[in-house]
């Protein structure tokens, strides 16, 4: 039984062949996952298992085209098979475009990250006093671009910032470097 949000094993199945289809890419196991848990939309286990059943169901297969990405290049890449895209794109409306349109958005920031270089990182702790702090950093090639550390007065407070900052990282990076350098009409564009 699936523990995922989507709310079974066929929706699992149809979150992966969109999410394969829509990034244009073969995809190895390893950073299909890594896509696919940007959000906690699927279980690793729940994805893992799906994953071989759209093998086993000829949805998915073993991809011929080169690796030209910054990728492990010794690990087996796979595509959505033409059965698969008309599976994805006939059954894709059963899940909220909301879901979709995050987890895509999320899995191309992946993707883009990894072949810049780019670990962002963020996290809320409480303090004693019962307010909290928020931390966020964005690193390229091991170079700090942006840290931040912001003392708020509550815990809920810092896992907003934390829920923000994961979802839309380079947002609040250019929003930061504009303010600071005196644009802020980025702010109003």
């Amino acid at each position: 039984m699936a523990s995922s949000a989507l709310g079974g094993k066929r929706n699992v199945k149809i979150f992966l062949l969109y999410l394969m289809q829509n990034v244009h890419i073969p995809l190895d196991f390893a950073t299909l996952n890594d896509m696919v848990m940007q959000t906690d939309y699927v279980m690793y286990l729940d994805m893992a298992e799906a994953f071989h059943e759209l093998l086993d169901d000829a949805l998915i297969e073993l991809s011929d085209e080169p690796v030209d990405d910054d990728g492990p290049s010794d690990e087996p890449r796979y595509v959505v098979t033409a059965k698969g895209r008309i599976v994805a794109e006939q059954l894709h409306s059963e899940l909220l475009p909301a879901i979709l349109d995050e987890s895509l958005r999320c899995a191309l920031r992946f993707l883009d990250f990894r072949r810049r270089g780019i670990k962002t990182h963020c996290s809320a702790t409480p303090c004693p006093d019962g307010s909290a702090e928020f931390f966020c950093s964005v690193e390229q090639n091991g170079k700090v671009l942006f840290e931040t550390r912001v003392s708020v007065d509550s815990m809920m407070r810092a896992k907003q910032m934390e829920e923000n900052f994961r979802t839309r990282p380079e947002a609040i990076y250019k929003g930061m470097w504009s303010l600071l350098s005196g644009n802020v009409n980025y702010l109003f564009s």
